[in-house]
């Protein structure tokens, strides 16, 4: 039996394109947190019940980043990472 306590969290960044006042394209960049918990995998715009994530998957960059793919019943939703998410899909499967 999984305890309520256990989670895994990683880190991933968005880039948001604006034009400012003088138009001039700016890049913003973000951190946010992705958790999986063992009832909810929870993203800075949205939360996901287990039941609706259909798998997590990776696509390693030749760098030390990569994309991190939720596959929920909802579509596909890419997080760009910078660090291994190994422990992040062994928790996500040990809760499956």
């Amino acid at each position: 039996m999984v305890q309520e306590t256990q989670q895994a969290t990683i880190i991933y960044s968005e880039v948001e394109r604006k034009i400012d006042f003088y138009y001039r394209m700016k890049k913003v960049t973000t951190h946010h947190e992705l958790t999986v918990t063992p009832k909810v995998v929870i993203t800075a715009r949205a939360e996901f019940t287990l039941k609706q994530v259909l798998d997590v998957s990776y696509k390693p960059f030749s760098s030390e980043s990569g994309i991190l793919y939720l596959h929920t019943n909802q579509g596909v939703f890419p997080f760009f990472i910078h660090s291994n998410p190994q422990n992040f899909i062994e928790t996500y499967r040990s809760f499956k």
